[in-house]
């Protein structure tokens, strides 16, 4: 068992899934009101690992871990993807024609949007989380109300699920990157998270991809984000995969002589699970 293993959200919370996916049932969670906390609890050992979401396939990246990632002290050390269900709860004996206010967490209402359109009656308000938001739901006896949550809140809230499945686009993944303090040298590992910079020379990014080629990675992920206090400077974030360690090691030592301020974030193996999902 992890012993505690920080996580953004309350019990219920979306990052609390993922850590019982991750670490097993009986795992023990440390709950942290942002991001920024989870970092610091692992940074302060307050915690062995931590859980942050780091994009969704339908929202997008969450920007403010990749900062967070490269400005810490923690390393990735594995990866998980889960399958995201959003689902309108309500307190037992509420009628979907009762509601009037829909409470959560932005991006679950951002993804259950098509869901709403068609229900113009229910005011959508933005709250902290998707579990914070069902709890509140139970512990006010909100009767006019709903949220929208997972299937696991309503159970630990005793609400009652009225709609399943509302998000837009079924196939809503959320990616979870697990930090720690140390990083963690395992033959199984075959990914990596890097971030670099480049200079302004055209072609200096290409120039790094075909590295990349060269050398039989695969790229699977790139975003750029701008170097705070350097207006048009940008920091790169990619995630590669590989087969033959050798050929990774010879691309970083490739890749050291085109860019500058070069971090290896973490070195990992890759959700295996999520990518038989996808392809199947």
């Amino acid at each position: 068992m992890a012993n505690n293993v920080a996580i953004q959200g309350i019990k219920g919370a979306f990052h609390e899934i993922a850590a019982q996916d991750y670490f097993g049932k009986d795992v023990s969670c440390l709950y942290c009101d942002t991001f920024k906390d989870v970092f610091r609890a692992v940074q302060s050992n307050k915690a062995e690992f931590g859980i942050v979401a780091i994009e969704n396939t339908v929202a997008g990246s969450l920007m403010q871990n990749y900062n967070l990632l490269k400005e810490s002290k923690t390393k990735i050390i594995g990866e998980l993807s889960i399958h995201i269900t959003q689902n309108l709860m309500v307190l037992p004996g509420t009628k979907m024609s009762d509601i009037m206010e829909v409470y959560s967490h932005p991006i679950a209402i951002a993804q259950s949007k098509e869901f709403f359109d068609k229900k113009p009656n229910m005011k959508l308000i933005e709250w902290s989380d998707t579990a914070s938001s069902a709890k509140k739901i139970a512990d006010e006896k909100l009767t006019l109300a709903a949220a929208i949550a997972s299937e696991y809140a309503a159970k630990l809230y005793g609400l009652e699920i009225l709609a399943r499945e509302i998000e837009t686009h079924k196939k809503n993944y959320t990616r979870f990157m697990i930090i720690s303090r140390q990083s963690v040298n395992a033959e199984e590992n075959n990914k990596t998270s890097l971030c670099f910079e480049t200079g302004h020379q055209p072609g200096s990014l290409a120039d790094v991809l075909q590295v990349f080629k060269n050398n039989s990675m695969n790229l699977t992920k790139i975003q750029s984000l701008p170097i705070l206090g350097h207006p048009y400077l940008y920091s790169f974030y990619v995630d590669i995969e590989w087969r033959e360690r050798e050929n990774y090691d010879k691309a970083l030592m490739e890749v050291l002589q085109i860019v500058s301020n070069l971090s290896v974030l973490g070195e990992y193996k890759r959700d295996e699970k999520f990518n038989h999902e996808i392809l199947n």
